[in-house]
């Protein structure tokens, strides 16, 4: 087996970790299926995690920071602040549907943790983690469109966490991809009216 360094080993046993949560499902993702699933000992996972809990946390990072769509998106000459608005929006979409399992564990953890005495805490950092993201993301999002919103952009984080955290779910239920393309360029129309021009 090469040997890896702590960094390395927590990355192998994370995407482990999501592996078996996707094939099992979460309350089945015990810490010994998880380095069976990465083929390492026991051992192994104890040195780079103190817990179960903090596996769960960082599968969480992990699935969103690779569902975050492409830094650098270029725009067209000319392009109106709802079409650079919606052409981000977009492309966050087009990772919603390449890993379609990947968010419905995130869902799970989620349920599974506010049902678990003394695991609450992990579904309030998780969302804590989503609206830092959404924050940090909306604030690269008009960067890159060369916009400033016009809303506080905690505020705009939380509607916009709420908006693209129900319109994930009820897409991972009925798949229809039309209408989650439309209401998500509704999102994008709104965003566009609460940004101005940057000077």
């Amino acid at each position: 087996m090469p040997r890896l360094s702590a960094g390395e080993r927590r990355e192998q046993l994370a995407e482990a970790a999501i592996r078996v949560m996707i094939r099992d499902g979460v309350a089945k993702t015990t810490t010994r299926a998880v380095v069976t699933e990465a083929g390492v000992p026991l051992g192994a996972f104890h040195y780079c995690f103190r817990s179960k809990e903090e596996l769960f946390q960082t599968v969480i990072e992990r699935i969103m920071e690779r569902n975050l769509p492409p830094a650098g998106l270029a725009h067209p000459e000319g392009a109106t602040p709802f079409e650079k608005v919606r052409a981000i929006l977009r492309a966050y979409w087009e990772q919603v549907r390449a890993r379609p399992d990947e968010h419905l564990v995130t869902y799970e953890v989620t349920q599974y943790a506010l049902r678990r005495p003394g695991l609450a805490d992990l579904a309030r950092r998780q969302y804590r983690h989503y609206l830092d993201v959404n924050r940090a993301h909306l604030e690269s999002m008009a960067r890159a469109a060369g916009l400033v919103w016009t809303v506080d952009t905690a505020v705009l984080a939380r509607h916009g966490l709420g908006v693209l955290d129900g319109l994930t779910l009820t897409w991972l239920i009925d798949r229809d991809d039309e209408q989650a393309l439309a209401a998500l360029d509704e999102y994008a129309r709104y965003l566009a009216s609460v940004a101005a021009p940057r000077s």
